[in-house]
């Protein structure tokens, strides 16, 4: 059956302080999706972001984002007071996220809703807990560390804290007990509101696509909880990281930093912690994306230190030995494969071996500086795929098509016979393009839908300070934007309705 969705990060819906949230914006939204015929809703990773503002670099790869956590919906449970928040200077521009502003602010009133939380704890909340030991123990632990040392990397830590020495460990749970719950609050409260989110999407006939990042970041729970399973040498230190290597984008690659797994430990108890992240995310959501897939073949090795992607060079990942692991122990899983980048025959095998549907990005196929862009071209399409016009990593449709040469604009016209679209309009042919298309499934980001240019791209990969900023304006999802789209999808044979 055809289908389509919208790509859009939580983060980026309309709010009034500061950030996208998990309350009345998201409903609207997924009202919005219903009225277009969408039967998708895909986000960004919704973990809680780090250094650079990244959903892609997190402190926990199972925690939940305290930013996300509603306000509204905590004073209507009468743990906050309007007033208590309604007066911050949550950022100067509605159009862009001020992370700055949201660290400084956001906690102060979570701090207020989880004491009075605690002064009159419900049942569930020990249940809650007890259910999500298996990480929220250690993630509540590393949070409150983190706070008392500045924010300061765990690996900058005294070297009892830092190694998990055990009585260092317990004399920290016993002192800090009330910091420690207070993480552990804010979980509940993340969680208990997504899954009144979640139930409210399905209820409208949507699914949830999510995303889980193939690597952690190196000041994360993850790697501080569970050293074993990283390349790490006798300090805790990195001895590779990731990235890619450099192509018709990048002449130095990209350098992301991750530490790397260490995939022959991992496979000794048949990849346990794989398993586990990717059953508790097919639970999260209704659809998983995993990124990055080609590194499970191989994955790129660049030296800790290197200031450039350059000297990385290629390692073996665990091929199909992980997705085998993986359906013995929880079964046959929704998942799609990003399996961007540059496809070597194994990449293949490995992608048709497991049964995942692979992603087709149109940019990447009008673009000359792409040299694997032939296979991104509607005609090479199968129908066991998933068809974007771009991803959180491209730029948006008409900031592309403002960076691209005239032999690629012009091959894209021929292409789609667009000769007398104006530029301003040229994402119009490329989704209905995308939606016409054979492929079973088509993501479009909202962006694109709204004819954006890259003053709204999520992400240029390998660069800070400006990235993930992108907030959509309340009134731009408005009836005629839904009903335009609802055309489109049932033109295209893709509407639920």
């Amino acid at each position: 059956m055809r289908k389509s969705g919208i790509l859009m990060h939580l983060a980026s819906l309309p709010s009034e302080y500061g950030v996208g949230t998990m309350g009345a914006a998201a409903r609207k939204f997924a009202d919005f999706l219903s009225d277009a015929g969408q039967q998708y809703w895909q986000l960004l990773p919704i973990c809680p972001t780090s250094y650079g503002d990244s959903p892609y670099q997190s402190f926990s790869t199972f925690a939940g984002n305290p930013y996300f956590i509603d306000l509204d919906l905590l004073a209507s449970e009468g743990l906050l007071d309007k007033k208590e928040y309604v007066s911050v200077n949550w950022g100067d521009d509605v159009s862009r996220i001020d992370y700055g502003r949201l660290y400084e602010q956001r906690y102060p009133v979570l701090k207020l809703a989880a004491k009075r939380f605690l002064e009159n704890e419900p049942e569930d909340f020990e249940t809650f807990c007890e259910l999500q030991a298996f990480w929220l123990e250690d993630y509540a632990l590393f949070m409150t560390l983190k706070d008392t040392h500045g924010g300061c990397s765990w690996w900058q830590w005294e070297d009892e804290l830092k190694r998990r020495d055990h009585s260092a460990i317990d004399k920290v749970r016993e002192t800090m007990a009330e910091q420690i719950a207070f993480w552990k609050v804010l979980q509940y409260f993340f969680f208990r509101q997504w899954k009144s989110l979640k139930q409210y999407v399905n209820d409208k006939g949507i699914d949830f696509i999510g995303d889980l990042p193939i690597y952690v970041s190196q000041d994360s729970v993850d790697v501080w909880a569970h050293p074993e399973l990283f390349q790490l040498d006798e300090n805790l230190m990195p001895k590779e990281v990731s990235g890619c290597p450099p192509d018709g984008f990048s002449a130095t690659g990209q350098l992301w930093g991750n530490p790397l797994f260490d995939w022959d430990k991992m496979a000794e108890d048949d990849y346990a912690w794989w398993v586990g992240r990717i059953d508790y995310f097919c639970h999260i959501y209704d659809v998983l994306r995993i990124d990055h897939f080609r590194g499970f073949d191989s994955y790129f090795a660049i030296p800790y230190g290197a200031e450039t992607a350059k000297d990385g060079y290629w390692k073996q990942g665990p091929g199909m030995k992980l997705f085998n692991a993986v359906e013995a122990k929880i079964g046959k899983q929704p998942i799609i494969a990003e399996d961007l980048g540059f496809l070597t025959d194994s990449v293949k095998k490995l992608l048709a071996d497991s049964g995942f549907p692979g992603m087709k990005v149109f940019e990447l196929g009008f673009d000359s500086r792409d040299t694997n862009g032939n296979g991104y071209q509607p005609h090479n399409f199968i129908r066991d795929c998933v068809a974007y016009t771009g991803t959180h990593d491209n730029e948006t449709l008409i900031g592309w098509w403002s960076s691209i040469d005239q032999r690629s604009r012009d091959m894209a016209r021929d292409y789609m016979a667009a000769h007398y679209t104006p530029d301003r309009l040229i994402n119009v042919p490329f989704i209905t393009l995308a939606m016409r298309s054979i492929a079973d499934l088509c993501i479009i980001p909202m962006q694109d839908y709204l004819g954006l240019d890259n003053k709204s791209r999520m992400n240029k990969p390998s660069t800070v300070g400006d990235n993930w900023r992108w907030r959509m304006i309340s009134d731009d999802t408005d009836d005629d934007l839904a009903e335009e789209i609802g055309r489109l999808t049932l033109m295209t044979g893709r509407s639920k309705m």
